[in-house]
């Protein structure tokens, strides 16, 4: 069953369809691969025209221009999987005429409050929308001082009980709820003789607050509602695996949350269905609830998406109904840089990942369109954060931060890593830290929907340091597969192979001195039909063993050829390294030659300029030697003639 067979009831037609942009469409002609295709929303129904040539990201971007949903907020959803590649088309996933494409929009969980008191105060500020009326009250005795905490509030004229969440007084997604708070009635009870002589001070409409008497101090409050019908317990397959203290306490603590009255809270972002639960003072959350039958594609899935046709998630290799074992699994598999986690220790692993564990939940706050049952699924520990990377850019994260992450994606192959599930938060000196969460859909069967966010940032191009280096070597996939086991998960053949693979390709890059971009990039697509270098090297070792070939003679044959493919990566990159080398001297040879030849040129130049310079002086000299030998010979003959006419006179004389 496709997506486009799914029956959408009850629906509203849209009044208009979201008008197809191209640079070569017109009104009167659209282009021959245009096609239909219908969005889904809660409740809408949109038709919108585009070409099966478009990619993912220009399908996503008209939405934004068309509807206000920002690209990253979205996720489109056809025939049970998620259409993830930007860079790929819509023909590339079977997206064909008439098909009904499923859109989630990840929403923020902040709602503007705008509170006024009866006694003239006023404030604003942003709330949880999962949080209740009384966590309110209590935020509004911080910031204006006081006790508001006994006071009622009011929502266009209606009391709210604390009870009530903000998400459920929201009405049509308003920006800014207005609240008005007022001074609750105090009900004093004075002893006379064996009964209570009951004075009571109070604005209107009392009359349906509920109060009990407490001898203590004579004074009626309101009745806190404890819940009965709950339950929370781990599951333990193995009674050998015993939990360390910090799950032990999560546990403990969101028990005690549901037993004061504080229901779980639905997350309104993601795909499937997530709780916040909270602890028994319902001012902090202790932990992430995310049931087995709420997953995407799930039969309780509370955002309205399709039954998975053939029981696949959303991601290549991975099935529906898994998404909380490997949750648990990337906890356990996360060892700490001391030695291998064998679960009852307390240290943090060596990416952070939150501690995780299953349970067995019965509550009616979960989703439970066919009546009340107890739920199995992951629970993780609520993380104090500053936001996630999305919220900026990767330019400050450390190197270390980054290459950690980087190690744990490569050894699960993470086929849903992205900005949006890397918390982060700084420590007590300011540094930042990553934290790594979401893990539904690592440890995969195949390799096709493997993705890295973190392949964009400039620290997965840096090696790696010895630290991390020897951590590497340290992995051995034999014994973590042993090691979830005996915590209960039996992997299926495919998925122990994938664990196995990535880990030797991490191990055997890593020696090479390849970084975790050069690894990281071996394991993805370059878009969706290209397949990556781990796969091609799988198919090549599957060629090369007989059929029913053992696991181990098939990982003998795999390893083989991935030292082949490895080395000659590494002669690709020196033999690139040596061009580039070989450009650069030769640059500098030209620039060198074109250096001497133009100072040759200067010289010969100079050489010239001084030739004419002598010429000229030369020239000069022998002119002036000319005057003065007539100017001498003049005077030589004017001497002449004197003395002659002295002579003259006597010889007449004589």
């Amino acid at each position: 069953m496709s997506s486009a067979d799914v029956t959408l009831s009850p629906v509203r037609n849209e009044p208009s369809m979201m008008p197809l942009v191209h640079a070569n469409s017109c009104a009167d002609s659209l282009p021959d691969e245009t096609i239909l295709i219908y969005l889904t929303l809660p409740g809408t129904l949109i038709p919108m025209r585009v070409l099966e040539s478009d990619s993912i990201e220009s399908v996503k971007l008209r939405i934004q221009s068309y509807r206000g949903f920002v690209v990253r907020n979205q996720k489109l959803v056809f025939g049970g999987r998620e259409l993830a590649r930007s860079n790929s088309n819509m023909r590339d996933y079977g997206v064909s005429d008439g098909n009904v494409l499923h859109l989630v929009v990840k929403v923020s969980d902040l709602q503007v409050l705008d509170v006024k008191t009866t006694c003239g105060k006023h404030c604003r500020f942003h709330v949880e929308r999962g949080r209740n009326i009384g966590y309110v009250k209590k935020q509004i005795s911080k910031q204006k001082g006081g006790d508001f905490v006994d006071s009622e509030v009011l929502y266009e004229g209606e009391k709210l009980e604390d009870q009530s969440l903000v998400n459920d007084i929201c009405r049509n997604s308003d920006a800014v709820l207005h609240l008005l708070v007022r001074r609750s009635a105090k009900v004093r009870a004075k002893p006379v003789e064996k009964n209570f002589e009951l004075s009571i001070v109070a604005p209107p409409r009392v009359d349906d607050v509920k109060r009990v008497i407490e001898a203590d101090d004579g004074i009626v409050q309101p009745r806190k509602q404890l819940l009965n019908d709950f339950s929370l317990e781990p599951v333990i397959v193995n009674p050998k695996a015993e939990l360390p203290e910090v799950v032990k306490d999560m546990v403990s603590s969101a028990s005690d949350g549901l037993r004061s009255g504080n229901p779980p809270v639905r997350s309104r972002e993601g795909t499937g269905g997530a709780y916040f639960m909270q602890g028994s003072s319902g001012n902090k959350y202790v932990g992430v609830f995310k049931p087995l039958d709420e997953e995407p594609t799930a039969e309780n899935n509370p955002h309205g998406l399709p039954l998975s046709p053939n029981g696949e998630g959303l991601k290549k290799g991975t099935k529906v109904g898994e998404g909380a074992l490997r949750e648990v699994a990337a906890y356990i598999l996360d060892h700490p840089k001391s030695g291998r986690r064998y679960m009852c220790g307390e240290e943090m692993g060596f990416a952070g990942v939150p501690p995780t564990t299953m349970i067995e939940c019965l509550h009616p706050g979960f989703n439970h369109p066919n009546g009340i049952k107890t739920k199995i699924g992951s629970l993780q520990m609520f993380t104090e954060n500053d936001g996630s990377c999305e919220d900026m850019g990767p330019a400050s994260f450390p190197v270390e931060e980054v290459h950690k992450i980087s190690v744990l994606d490569i050894r699960l192959a993470n086929a849903d890593r992205h900005g949006g599930n890397i918390l982060m938060r700084k420590d007590e000196n300011g540094k930042i830290v990553l934290i790594p969460i979401d893990h539904g859909y690592s440890l995969p069967e195949s390799f096709e929907d493997c993705t890295f966010e973190w392949l964009y940032w400039s620290q997965a191009r840096k090696p790696y340091s010895s630290e991390t280096l020897d951590y590497i070597r340290s992995l051995d996939a034999e014994e973590d597969i042993s090691l979830l086991k005996f915590h209960g998960w039996k992997m299926p053949l495919e998925t122990a192979r994938t664990l196995r693979i990535s880990t030797m390709l991490l191990k055997k890059g890593a020696e090479r001195g390849l970084t975790a971009f050069e690894i990281g990039n071996m394991m993805c697509r370059e878009t969706l039909t290209k397949k990556s270098l781990v796969e091609e090297m799988v198919e090549e070792a599957e060629e090369a063993v007989l059929p029913e070939t053992s696991e181990a003679t098939f990982m003998e044959a795999l390893s083989d050829v991935m030292d082949y493919h490895l080395d000659e990566v590494l002669i690709s990159m020196r033999e690139r390294e040596d061009m580039n080398v070989w450009v650069v001297r030769k640059m500098e040879k030209k620039s060198k030659e074109k250096g001497e030849a133009e100072k040759t040129r200067q010289e010969e130049e100079e050489e010239e300029e001084e030739r004419k310079k002598n010429k000229e002086k030369k020239d000069g000299g022998e002119s002036n030697s000319e005057g003065s030998s007539t100017r001498a010979s003049a005077s030589a003959r004017q001497r002449f003639l004197q003395r002659s006419s002295r002579e003259s006179p006597k010889s007449q004389v004589k």
